[in-house]
């Protein structure tokens, strides 16, 4: 009855059902995977959200690549990072998951293929399969930092490639793209007509970056290329449902991508009128948001680094950005084991490494989003437990 765009083993993993458990005991655990910044104690702005009550979204003007005011707004957010892109030029969506839908939709007939970065966040393989496209793998690998690996991503473009997708600052790596890879990823795109995807949704929140991290993908017009963000990391708004795309290319593939957009996001309009009207207020306080998220992050990444430098046989990897920090530990029990353990030992979750596609056991994935005071209890209990 049901397609095979979702998945047919609906059963929850190990993981899962060991928090389940530690729930219904009562048993509580401090949570080093909180990826929501609403429930992480940021504190946000008195009457932020009352540009949700502005009059004029009482009017419905349907605009398939969303308001103007919304898009000027976008522009304008781009500006203030350096970079250049007209409004007729940003397309709003509902979310980063919807961006992708619309450019799978835009740039993919069922069947063909975009490369997708390992590690990295886990749903660009449930958002290809919804849209009967596949995603095929090419490896990032750490040396001191992340980078490409330039010859396991030109082997994997074959016929039936259409984009290769970047994540800059990655989930959960931290990994920034560097101006030699983005030449290298334009040279491979122009040669095999593919276009450029950055999500960028963690573009504001620097931790480390390596020297020649790019402010964009589309610092370069060379190819098809598409930036997203989204009010959910900009603003620490997840459940307000704005995203973005911002394209830059040859005038005649852009124009010729932005009608087609057009048709498909007319299909859906899926941005809500009220956040759209308010996005202009929101993208302007969002300055007191994210520079508590920022000092939030980096404090604890330095403590992070000061409680791993007591452990030898730990190592916290270099974040250049974003809000998760990656543990390499000794391999001495597989990473479910190792993660259950701490879970019903030391009453502390955290991700395993298979979980982003982590090529071998031995990572940990926390978050630095996780409030200060428990963040160092609990890492130095981690650190303590998988180290010695």
């Amino acid at each position: 009855m049901f397609s095979s765009r979702v998945p047919g083993d609906l059963g929850p993993n190990t993981v899962a059902v060991a928090v389940e458990r530690m729930r219904l005991s009562g048993r509580g655990f401090d949570d080093l995977t909180v990826s929501n910044p609403t429930d992480a104690g940021i504190e946000y702005p008195e009457g932020l959200l009352a540009g949700l009550a502005d009059p004029r979204a009482l009017v419905y003007e349907p605009q398939p690549l969303g308001l103007s005011v919304a898009r000027e707004a976008v522009s304008a957010e781009y500006a203030r990072r350096g970079v250049r892109v007209p409004s007729s030029h940003i397309v709003l969506t509902a979310s980063s998951s919807d961006s992708y839908a619309l450019l799978f939709k835009l740039l993919c007939d069922p069947g063909e293929s975009v490369l997708v970065p390992t590690p990295s966040y886990p749903l660009f393989e449930h958002l290809t399969r919804l849209d009967c496209v596949h995603a095929l793998p090419y490896r990032t690998e750490y040396h001191g930092t992340w980078t490409i690996d330039l010859e396991d991503l030109r082997y994997a473009i074959d016929e039936t490639t259409r984009a290769i997708l970047v994540v800059s600052p990655n989930n959960p790596t931290g990994a920034w793209l560097k101006r030699d890879e983005l030449a290298a990823l334009v040279d491979l795109c122009a040669a095999h007509h593919l276009a450029l995807i950055g999500d960028e949704v963690f573009a504001d929140y620097p931790i480390d970056p390596a020297p020649g991290a790019v402010r964009s993908v589309i610092d370069q017009g060379d190819v098809l290329t598409v930036s997203l963000g989204g009010l959910s990391k900009s603003v620490g708004l997840p459940q307000l449902k704005l995203g973005w795309m911002a394209l830059r290319g040859p005038s005649a593939l852009v124009q010729s991508a932005l009608m087609r957009l057009e048709i498909a996001a007319d299909a859906y309009l899926s941005v809500g009128t009220p956040v759209q009207v308010a996005a202009p207020a929101l993208l302007q306080a969002g300055y007191d948001v994210r520079l508590q998220i920022r000092q939030r992050v980096l404090s604890n990444y330095r403590q992070l680094l000061e409680a791993a430098g007591r452990h030898p046989s730990c190592q916290a990897l270099r974040a250049e950005g974003g809000w998760s920090a990656v543990l390499r530990i000794p391999h001495t029990t597989a990473e479910d084991e190792c993660v259950i353990g701490l879970l019903e030992q030391q009453h502390l979750l955290v991700h395993p490494g298979y979980f982003f596609d982590f090529p071998r056991d031995g990572y940990l994935v926390v978050s630095l989003l996780t409030r200060p005071d428990v963040f160092r209890s609990a890492t130095d209990r981690l650190l303590t437990a998988v180290c010695t």
